[in-house]
């Protein structure tokens, strides 16, 4: 069935991010050449530039290579919240880990706000930073209690909070929990000024450059698709996925989560915080500011693992549905989504990539809070590169793992993973290509095998194999964002099968209708 989505207003058309709309990234040339430097950061997103501006600034040669554009994954489709209030989770990092570690995991990603702020004033940058409280709220009396219970955490860690029975924002709530002097910016006009430090300090940035593996040595050999070889000391993978995994089996310690957002213009005066629902389903809201001098309210929320759920539209649609209700919106300006990559305990991995690995880096599994942990994960990893002592080294490092609650998630996310692969398999399709209506996508029978057809507004049909390159698992037809998402490690791939989340690295495979 097709189209079977009937918004209450227009939606725009294409997801379009108003932090990609309203800057002009500098672009850079395709790799042409083998290079050597001292260190070599795979990722452009924020947590690869920051670290690269780090190295850069204390003296390094480095040089940083992104696949595809600069700041296109999930920096440039976040809410960019800038908190170490991480939605209701000090108390079960507690019950997980003890007081200390949970304490450790709050100044970390407290002292990248407060390094953030600091770049922000020295460098003078116009990102529209703005400190703001930050609030969970609820209307439910069994959420009531477990902000009582996050609070209780709060105190034992030493963190300044308080439970509030009413906000600015009109919505509905009995109970919320605020930490105080949090903040919020434009990421990519913050992000943009360290692209310039970095390049200042000497650094080298090749965009559309898809790094293939890495030959482990003492001076590892980073191997791009093209065959251009990057001869350094330190390999970091930020690049959201682990583009090179070293036997730490990330794929089957993390799983993928689609989220969702609207950008609706506002005329009212800003409330004064940034906010999120205790309960599910999930609703985040803040405000950014327009160069009309108006705000743009941006609502979040809709999360689900990727490739799994109802038809993407709908996600929008309830998003949509909630801004008439509480604000009245009869228009919708900008529809975006982001992927994001947790982890088994929820708590990021940074650091060396496996042990066997001294000198290549990881850093991912930002659980949806990527603008402190981001910072957090850059200063690390600037740290154990420059061989600094930091305090957060063992409690992020990617080999940790605990029998609470890593054991318990692992076997629920590969059971999950497992019964999405053997579902694909037995999936009767009874679509052909032809019935595929132009600006639609659908999975569809081509020689009595699966396949997935997506025709353009044009008319022109495009036919790729379905079997996700990563697994063999099947994929699925994202109508939001028109892509083929895979259920069961989150890979995704454009309408002509394209990579454009791993950890897939081969592209599908086109089908031609015989």
């Amino acid at each position: 069935m097709f189209n079977d989505h009937s918004p209450n207003q227009e939606l725009p058309q294409f997801p379009e991010s108003y932090w990609r709309d309203s800057v002009k990234i500098t672009s850079f040339p395709k790799i042409a050449a083998h290079k050597e430097a001292d260190v070599v950061v795979v990722g452009g997103g924020i947590s690869g530039i920051t670290t690269a501006y780090l190295l850069a600034r204390e003296g390094l040669q480095v040089v940083l290579v992104e696949a595809g554009q600069l700041l296109n994954g999930t920096t440039g489709h976040t809410t960019a919240k800038i908190t170490a209030q991480h939605d209701l989770i000090y108390d079960e990092f507690i019950q997980h880990f003890g007081q200390e570690q949970a304490r450790l995991y709050y100044q970390a990603n407290d002292e990248a706000l407060q390094f953030i702020r600091h770049t922000v004033k020295e460098h003078g940058i116009q990102c529209d930073f703005r400190e703001r409280d930050a609030y969970i709220y609820t209307n439910s009396d069994e959420y009531v209690t477990k902000l009582e219970q996050e609070l209780a955490a709060y105190d034992k860690l030493g963190i300044t909070g308080e439970l509030v029975t009413h906000f600015d924002l009109p919505v509905p709530m009995k109970r919320a929990l605020v930490m105080r002097k949090q903040a919020q910016f434009h990421p990519l006009k913050y992000v943009d000024k360290l692209i310039q430090l970095f390049i200042q300090f000497g650094g080298v940035i090749h965009e559309q450059t898809t790094v293939d593996t890495v030959e482990k040595a003492e001076t590892p050999t980073v191997i791009t698709r093209d065959g251009f070889r990057l001869t350094c000391k330190h390999v970091v993978s930020c690049s959201h996925f682990p583009f090179y995994d070293g036997m730490g089996f990330y794929f089957a310690r993390m799983h993928a989560e689609r989220s969702y957002v609207i950008g609706i213009p506002s005329k009212t005066d800003h409330w004064g915080g940034m906010y999120i629902s205790a309960e599910n389903p999930k609703r985040s809201i803040r405000t950014a500011s327009l160069d009309t001098g108006e705000n743009l309210i941006l609502i979040g929320g809709e999360s689900h693992k990727t490739g799994q759920g109802i038809c993407t539209i709908k996600h929008y649609e309830e998003l949509q549905a909630f801004a008439q209700s509480v604000f009245g919106a009869t228009e919708i300006s900008y529809r975006w989504s982001a992927q994001d990559l947790i982890t088994l305990d929820k708590m990021p991995y940074v650091g060396q990539i496996s042990s066997t690995s001294p000198n290549i880096y990881v850093a991912t599994g930002y659980r949806k809070w990527g603008m402190t942990n981001s910072t957090a994960a850059a200063l690390l990893l600037r740290d154990l590169i420059l061989g600094k002592e930091n305090t957060y080294r063992e409690l992020y490092t990617p080999s940790r793992f605990h029998a609470d609650p890593d054991v318990k998630t692992f076997f629920a996310q590969n059971a999950d993973v497992a019964k999405h692969l053997i579902s694909g398999k037995l999936e009767t399709v009874h679509n052909k290509p032809e019935d595929v209506p132009n600006g639609e996508g659908a999975v569809v029978t081509v020689d009595g095998k699966r396949a997935g057809a997506y025709r353009d507004e044009q008319g022109t049909l495009h036919i790729v194999d379905t079997t996700c390159t990563h697994m063999g698992c099947e994929l699925e037809w994202n109508h939001g964002e028109r892509s083929w998402d895979c259920p069961c490690h989150g890979s995704r791939f454009s309408i002509d099968g394209e990579v454009m989340e791993g950890p897939a690295k081969k592209p599908l495979n086109k089908i031609v209708e015989s």
